[in-house]
């Protein structure tokens, strides 16, 4: 989301499972990791070509080459399966990198954020996603408990370092503080579709922490 988005320093994986093992319904068989992988990234792949108003789990299980059934074995709606998908990747790619040093942790934030939004599915996916929060109140609330809060939390922590290095003032005002880090980038990579030049993190970064001190 906008703190992300929905979004480590270098590429951002492609969205998949949200686990590295089989999961094991209680009192019922273990869900097989390939089938897991094949519709989370079928239902990423449709959630990027119909939207979230759109998307059907027809659609998805039909993409993944699996019965509606195997969806319902994992998930029990549409909403839960966005939830569950969309924040396992969100907070798995949300790093919080120790650089040593607070210009270091902020490109290393950047430049993960830079990455998640220039990637095909994240680009579509997460302003629909955002629209669609608007209309769908349920929607809106699950995915900024799971996702923003979390990222706005584990992004805390990038200050909380540079406090305590005594490179950030203890009363640093950290609401505002995050703002910055989201906002820019991802109004010109998400909003205006502004592609950044070579030096341009770089040059945020140094914006970034010309704010902070301020």
């Amino acid at each position: 989301m906008p703190s992300s988005p929905a979004p480590a320093s270098g590429p951002t994986p492609a969205p998949g499972p949200t686990s590295a093992h089989p999961r094991r319904l209680p009192g019922g068989p273990v869900l097989q990791d390939s089938v897991t992988e094949a519709i989370a990234l079928a239902f990423f792949e449709e959630l990027a070509s119909a939207g979230y108003a759109r998307l059907s789990l027809e659609a998805v299980a039909k993409r993944a080459g699996a019965g509606k059934a195997a969806i319902y074995r994992r998930w029990t709606s549409k909403l839960d399966m966005t939830v569950d998908l969309v924040s396992a990747v969100a907070v798995t790619t949300s790093g919080t990198i120790d650089t040593g040093t607070l210009r270091g942790d902020v490109l290393a934030f950047l430049t993960e954020v830079a990455d998640a939004l220039q990637q095909p599915l994240p680009a579509r996916i997460i302003p629909d996603l955002i629209a669609e929060g608007h209309r769908n109140p349920e929607l809106a609330e699950a995915l900024f408990t799971a996702v923003r809060d979390t990222r706005r939390a584990k992004a805390t922590l990038l200050l909380e370092r540079a406090v305590l290095r005594g490179e950030l003032p203890t009363n640093t005002d950290r609401e505002l503080a995050l703002d910055f880090l989201a906002g820019p980038l991802y109004w010109r990579l998400a909003v205006v579709h502004t592609p950044t030049g070579r030096d341009y993190l770089d040059r945020l970064t140094d914006k970034l922490l010309a704010a902070f001190a301020a």
